[in-house]
């Protein structure tokens, strides 16, 4: 069976903790796109971990772990990761890297912090991982697959026709040094010779597995309104955030998807620019909000930015649903919220006089105001509760309140960032 687990809205949502905990029954966890751009916090038995490349379920002895071709695929980044990961402790994990994945270069680094600089103010509020120069190669076809770093007489073309085309952009746009072609291609045998232990033909694989019937886990990266195509354009990430892209970065039949549980959060929060209406702009409110939030507070697993912090956004979070096709949710960091007296969600959006519960395109969401109801607090720690029924009746209402508004079953309530900190419920 294939299942993904992806994010309702900006990211951030938890996806790490519950990919993770599924990860025990599953054989096989892939992540099927994105890059280190973003990060998974992991805690678990062997510490706590931000995970940027490597799948969420890395910590099983019994797993294999996949980095799909759908993956920006930053070598020295995921070799550094595993490295990490044995250094504390934890099982030399099993890793498969597609032959087709294609390779983020540090020119794509270069590229991304270069263009930053130059848009000042109207910058996007990249990572400057690389990320947006990555994909942009990709689909001019001038990326590096994988599966050219094994044959010397393509890869050197390849590198002369790139560096002819970059240096263009480096010497006369952001008036940088010039690429030297034999030291990218220098850096490309080092490539080569990390990443050599791990090439297969993931997609072959995950087909053969798949009818072995074994349990296989699809991870996302962010979320659904970073979406490129149906997120908050231009503020998004450069590949699509959906499950429905799960079958393309992995390599397998869409009709294999079974389940998509889709994570939502029980606040909202966000890396980045871009529009955010729920958004709490008082900052001593905003960051009280931040330092109850997650484990260590609200900040970026990657970059270590403090999030923007907000409401639970109902429009949003149902859009978020529904567009990655969530057959179930789950509701993560309940516990942050125990010691608000009271909490707003936001219902609707106003738009220029009226009131909307459809997301819409970004033109106009930049003209969003949000409409709130005011719901009870429960005044208290709720860690270690392990039945629904045992949770205070004000935290229930608020849960039963979500569920109905995004209109997707919640299945399952994590009150603590741990493993198993998590309450299942009976649907």
């Amino acid at each position: 069976m294939v299942r993904a687990v992806v994010g309702a809205c900006w990211g951030d949502e938890g996806k790490g903790k519950v990919t993770d905990m599924l990860a025990e029954n599953s054989d096989i966890i892939v992540r099927f796109q994105g890059g280190s751009n973003a990060g998974h916090t992991i805690i678990n038995n062997y510490g706590k971990f931000a995970l940027h490349l490597l799948p969420s379920g890395v910590f099983y002895d019994h797993t294999t772990s996949i980095i799909g071709n759908g993956v920006a695929l930053n070598i020295p980044k995921l070799v550094e990761e595993v490295n990490d990961l044995v250094s504390k402790g934890v099982p030399t994990p099993h890793i498969l890297v597609s032959n087709r994945a294609q390779i983020l270069m540090p020119y794509h680094i270069l590229l991304d912090q270069y263009e930053e600089e130059r848009l000042g103010k109207k910058s996007f509020g990249s990572t400057k991982s690389g990320i947006a120069p990555f994909y942009s190669d990709k689909y001019a076809k001038i990326g590096i697959q994988v599966s050219e770093l094994f044959d010397e007489e393509v890869l050197k073309e390849k590198v002369e026709r790139v560096c002819e085309q970059k240096n263009v952009l480096f010497e006369h746009m952001y008036h940088k040094p010039k690429l030297d072609p034999a030291e990218v291609l220098k850096t490309l045998d080092e490539y080569r010779e990390m990443i050599k232990p791990y090439v297969c033909d993931t997609a072959t694989f995950l087909r053969k597995a798949i009818k072995e019937g074994k349990n296989i886990l699809l991870e996302g990266q962010l979320g659904s309104l970073k979406d490129p195509d149906f997120g908050i354009y231009p503020m998004v990430t450069s590949s699509s955030t959906l499950a429905a892209y799960g079958a393309i970065g992995a390599g397998i039949p869409p009709y294999e998807i079974k389940d998509i549980i889709t994570i939502v959060k029980a606040y909202s929060s966000a890396v980045g620019a871009g529009e955010f209406v729920s958004e709490i702009l008082d900052e001593e409110e905003a960051k009280a909000m931040r330092d109850h939030g997650g484990d260590g507070g609200e900040y970026g697993a990657t970059t270590g930015r403090p999030r923007r912090m907000g409401w639970f956004d109902c429009v949003a979070s149902r859009y978020g649903c529904k567009i990655q096709g969530a057959t179930e949710a789950v509701l993560t960091v309940v516990d942050a919220l125990g010691y608000l007296d009271e909490l707003k969600v936001c219902v609707g959006y106003e738009i220029n006089g009226e009131v909307t519960k459809d997301f819409p395109t970004t033109v106009e969401l930049a003209k969003a105001k949000p409409v709130y109801e005011t719901l009870p607090g429960w005044k208290c720690d709720i860690r270690g509760i392990q039945k629904y029924e045992d949770l205070p009746e004000n935290c229930r209402k608020y849960i039963e309140f979500i569920e109905k508004e995004i209109d997707t079953p919640i299945t399952m309530v994590s009150n603590g960032p741990g493993r198993h900190e998590i309450i299942k419920r009976d649907k």
